[in-house]
């Protein structure tokens, strides 16, 4: 993507010197010119970062909560993900507020309305009252990441406007304790530094498209930071556009991404290399009645291909309820169905 060759040019009367002509062809000394050398310093690991900042950072928005007397008892991270004013952040970061300030990186301040929130995943929609066109990042495709993959986090840590760190993936399919209490699935798990703040902002890839939601710090520990994947982001704003929250039918599991064995894929001729295993099965959920266990690997629900555990959350949505499901499954080495009926389960 990047080129950082650079070519040398001696005028007449120049001389390369007793060390430079002993030099073997090809191999140039240093350059003197301060443009070439900042040039050689801003190499490809460097480019990539400063592009992505260039790309998304305009995007990062901050957003403040505030008493009627005018103090200030909220304040944390967001990005806009339409260019009519559409602010996604973490429902902590907001909390019960209704209303919040935005500050641009541009230095415009807007008042919002908060459209939704979802405890079950700490995600929370806002929008921007005011009448403007705003630079919009785009949602990627979070079940596309590798581990070791550079990401970028861009938010607004201890109050300071679009700070930026940068690091790589370190680990997927975490889960996460939500506000509520209950987990949330699919987390990605990165070493770019997180503070205080960043809550909400956007985790980049280096695509420069947003792949998580920044939303939590292990105390203590060095390096272990997440974000809520941008798969169910995507998900969550949806239903808050449409429904004013999130409508989820609900089997009782906790799952995480799997890669499916080769052997296994090719013995059962499956069109996926990946499902959702399941980590959790609560006593007496639907899915533990219908006979589901903690380490089976779900392929399917109702026909449709499940590739890992933000697209079990996907497809388990309001339609899904008042109804029985089929879900085909891999337990050990053997594909088996099972019948579920879920519950509706219901977030604030």
């Amino acid at each position: 993507m990047f080129d950082h060759s650079l070519k040398f040019s001696l005028d007449e009367g120049d001389s390369l010197g007793d060390e430079a002509a002993s030099r073997p062809e090809g191999i140039m000394s240093p350059p003197d010119n301060a443009a070439a050398r900042e040039r050689v310093m801003l190499d490809a690991y460097s480019d990539a970062v400063t592009s992505i900042v260039d790309a998304v950072g305009p995007s990062v928005v901050r957003l403040d909560t505030r008493r009627a007397d005018g103090r200030r008892i909220g304040s944390g991270s967001g990005f806009l993900v339409s260019p009519d004013g559409l602010v996604v952040t973490n429902a902590h970061v907001v909390d019960a507020a209704r209303t919040a300030e935005v500050s641009t990186l541009d230095g415009g301040k807007f008042s919002a309305r908060i459209l939704g929130r979802d405890l079950d995943t700490d995600l929370e929609l806002a929008r921007i009252e005011e009448n403007a066109i705003f630079p919009a990042a785009r949602l990627g495709d979070s079940k596309a990441l590798r581990r070791g993959q550079l990401v970028v986090a861009i938010g607004n840590p201890l109050g300071f406007d679009a700070s930026v760190t940068a690091g790589i993936v370190s680990a997927l399919g975490r889960s996460l304790g939500s506000k509520n209490g209950r987990m949330i699935e699919d987390v990605i798990q990165t070493d770019a530094a997180l503070n205080p703040g960043n809550s909400g902002g956007s985790l980049v890839s280096s695509l420069g498209e947003v792949i998580g939601v920044n939303t939590a710090v292990i105390s203590g520990a060095q390096g272990i930071c997440f974000a809520i994947a941008s798969s169910t982001a995507e998900f969550v704003l949806g239903e808050i556009i449409r429904h004013g929250r999130v409508r989820r039918a609900y089997i009782g599991v906790g799952a995480a991404t799997h890669i499916l064995p080769r052997r296994l894929v090719l013995r059962h001729e499956l069109t996926q290399d990946t499902g959702a295993v399941l980590t959790r099965v609560e006593s007496r959920g639907p899915a533990d009645q219908s006979g589901l266990m903690t380490g089976d690997v779900i392929l399917a629900v109702d026909g449709a291909a499940i590739l890992g555990a933000s697209d079990l959350v996907r497809r388990l949505d309001a339609e899904k309820l008042q109804r029985v499901c089929s879900v085909d499954f891999l337990r050990r080495s053997e594909k088996r169905r099972v019948w579920i009926a879920p519950i509706e389960r219901r977030g604030l």
